[in-house]
């Protein structure tokens, strides 16, 4: 994904608390010195509604640097907690983003035995609208986060470390949904409506150079999941190795059911395909995945070239697997580099990234 709008939280009262807090210590204090906990938060009045506090503390001797996206925030940018409703994971609908590589001001700097609190109202990003027995944990890989002696936070196998707390069970009324009620929208902004279509694809709040040029990404798009799509997945070469790693049976043809899937979705020729110029944001791009087919496109796209890496086209194509009816992707790593090693450590979570899609289907440099 890439855009966030504003939200507006949708309220659900927690009846009862099997644990107040739950602490996650990190198997390698001198390696990984975040410590993880989260607990319910309780209101002025005492009860407890929706939000949760999550308190993550530096216990090392080293400040720590970390991206912001990378931590909890009342504005989710991407999917940091499991959630699961009587052990049937619940799914994340808020947004998930294409970036580039982090910058100076998008780190946050945790200093040695200082800690970070953070009140999180998880109802705005995942549906909470059921009642039952929930389990919430935190879990986000870190991605470019280093120690201050430039180290940065990697396990064994070179992925990064994951900023894990154990799981917080609680009792969710969802009939209680007094957020819903006060501001009529389930808080995590409002899909455009109207627009212009323009061969068959639906345009908002775009001009008409951004139409041209979107248009253009469109049809590089469809060529690449065209390309993708007939790739010979019964006999993998390098280029599925290097983005998918180890094929099996069972991989390669969720691979060819992922291309197949996105190559369909873009395909589509009614307005389906909704191209939304409305983000001023740095990043790419950004959709919900339970809002197929809405694209939002930012600054980052307009600069990228229409085709090779990290291409107006790869990203139509790293969007449109997120979407839940198309591949469910996630956004496990970013760039060419940890997709590759993340291939090599972890084939399973590779099927499960975005970025991993979008580098087979651009296929740059070329491979068989």
């Amino acid at each position: 994904m890439k855009f966030k709008p504003g939200h507006l939280a949708v309220g659900a009262t927690l009846l009862s608390l099997s644990i107040a807090a739950v602490v996650a210590a990190p198997k390698n204090a001198d390696l990984n010195p975040l410590q993880v906990s989260i607990a319910p938060a309780a209101s002025k009045a005492g009860d407890l509604q929706g939000p949760i506090e999550v308190t993550i503390t530096n216990t090392g001797n080293r400040a720590v640097r970390v991206p912001k996206w990378e931590l909890p925030s009342d504005s989710p940018e991407t999917s940091l907690f499991k959630v699961t409703l009587d052990g049937e994971p619940v799914a994340y609908e808020g947004m998930l983003v294409k970036r580039g590589l982090p910058e100076a001001t998008d780190f946050v700097v945790l200093p040695p035995g200082r800690s970070l609190k953070t009140v999180v109202d998880l109802s705005a990003s995942y549906d909470l609208s059921k009642s039952g027995n929930y389990e919430i944990s935190l879990v986000s890989p870190l991605q470019h986060a280093s120690l201050s002696d430039g180290r940065m936070l990697r396990d064994s196998r070179g992925n990064p470390m994951v900023l894990r707390s154990d799981k917080a069970r609680v009792w969710i009324d969802g009939n209680d949904v007094l957020g819903a009620a006060k501001s009529g929208t389930n808080g995590k902004g409002k899909p455009g409506s109207g627009g212009t279509v323009v061969n068959g694809v639906s345009y908002v709040g775009c001009s008409t150079t951004q139409i041209a040029t979107a248009g253009d990404a469109v049809i590089a798009a469809r060529g690449y999941s065209e390309n993708a799509k007939n790739y010979n997945f019964t006999s993998p070469g390098p280029r599925y190795t290097t983005w998918f790693g180890t094929p099996t049976s069972t991989r390669t043809n969720t691979a060819k059911q992922h291309f197949t899937a996105i190559d369909a979705a873009l395909d589509q020729s009614n307005g389906e395909v909704k191209i939304n110029c409305g983000c001023n944001q740095s990043y790419y791009a950004y959709v919900y995945p339970t809002r197929p087919y809405e694209i939002f496109v930012c600054r980052a796209f307009w600069n990228a070239p229409l085709t090779g890496t990290d291409s107006k086209a790869g990203t139509l194509i790293h969007e449109t697997s997120h979407f839940n009816v198309v591949a469910g992707t996630d956004d496990v790593v970013y760039g060419q580099a940890g997709a590759k090693n993340l291939a090599l450590t972890d084939p399973d979570g590779a099927l499960n990234n975005a970025d991993s899609h979008e580098y087979f289907a651009e296929n740059n440099p070329a491979q068989n």
